[in-house]
């Protein structure tokens, strides 16, 4: 299962993180987890959103530049050690991990890591043959 995610590109300076926030929020799209990450002139924000199609379509008409692709999630235990479980299934394959963020989402001992994949087919097939819950957009709207 792979989910959408939305990178836009940003300005480094203050207060360009608020209008996305602000006009996404205004459509009653909800911001499921983010990503900011720099350079010193631009920033890239990754989101996964409540309807990632209508966002890149508001965002974009907006003026920001949006780009939209697959990305990974699974469920881990949160607990040291759960990331290099994970880890450790790529480490001597084909696959790589071009980045990875998480979040805690509200079950108990539990911990959402969102990959990027170069190949994310075979990343899922791996995964699932570890026995690791790969989780679809459905799981993420609705947990607590």
């Amino acid at each position: 299962m792979k989910i959408q995610q939305i990178s836009l590109f940003l300005e480094n300076k203050p207060g360009q993180l608020t209008e996305p926030c602000r006009i996404l929020a205004k459509e009653g799209i909800n911001i499921r987890t983010l990503s900011l990450a720099d350079t010193q002139e631009f920033g890239i924000l990754r989101l996964i959103v409540s309807d990632s199609g209508k966002a890149a379509g508001i965002l974009e008409g907006a003026g920001y530049v949006v780009k939209v692709t697959e990305v990974v999630a699974i469920e881990v235990p949160d607990r040291p050690g759960g990331l290099t479980g994970v880890l450790e299934l790529f480490e001597s394959s084909e696959v790589n991990i071009e980045y990875m963020y998480a979040f805690t989402f509200g079950r108990s001992g539990r911990a959402i890591l969102i990959f990027r994949f170069d190949n994310p087919d075979a990343a899922i097939a791996r995964l699932q043959a570890a026995g690791i819950n790969v989780v679809g957009d459905v799981e993420l709207a609705t947990s607590p």
